[in-house]
């Protein structure tokens, strides 16, 4: 719902309240390009030819737990305007990387530490950020214009049968491209 904040409106997170988003889980991600410009390369025969910038932005997922040693990069894709992903959280604190295994959404249990406002690091938003930044210092340094569309789209991976459903849905999502390459969401957003 959008809300008036300081006489302009402001869109509510989409981020689940009370979820500590440094909590280890399996999280499903999406980033993408500004506009929806096809910049990371594009799909041929239902396979996806990197460009320069999708080189680096295949490198710098790669490269997430050398900055992040408690993340574990899953399967992804980049895609010619976006990026999904899954990312594993697993901070060898003793708490094992579960699923919550009930289906309803409900079922995601509130965490006693969730995010305050104010510096946020070791979580979520901070590896995406680091992730967004690797790409932008490779543009700039090779003169090249891009940008990311503003935040990402996440969501907690519940349960093994649903990790199976997004991995293939990653894997498979070249091959749907002609069919999904123009769809927007209503508010045009990806």
């Amino acid at each position: 719902m959008d809300n008036l904040f300081k006489n302009k409106f402001r869109i509510d997170s989409t981020r689940l309240k009370g979820w500590d988003y440094s909590s280890g889980a399996y999280y499903f991600i999406t980033i993408c390009v500004k506009g929806r410009e096809s910049l990371l390369g594009q799909i041929k025969n239902g396979e996806m030819v990197l460009s320069e910038i999708g080189v680096a932005a295949e490198k710098c997922w790669i490269e997430i737990p050398d900055h992040f040693p408690f993340v574990k990069p899953d399967e992804h894709v980049i895609m010619p305007n976006h990026v999904h992903g899954i990312i594993v959280i697993n901070r060898n604190d003793g708490v094992e990387t579960q699923f919550v295994e009930r289906q309803d959404f409900a079922s995601l249990q509130y965490r006693p530490n969730p995010n305050r406002f104010g510096p946020q690091s070791k979580n979520l938003g901070s590896i995406i950020r680091g992730f967004k930044i690797g790409v932008k210092k490779w543009t700039i340094k090779n003169n090249v214009s891009f940008e990311w569309q503003q935040g990402f789209y996440d969501r907690i991976v519940r349960n093994e049968k649903e990790l199976c459903n997004v991995r293939n849905y990653i894997l498979n999502n070249p091959l749907k491209w002609e069919k999904d390459k123009n769809l927007f969401r209503r508010d045009g957003k990806c």
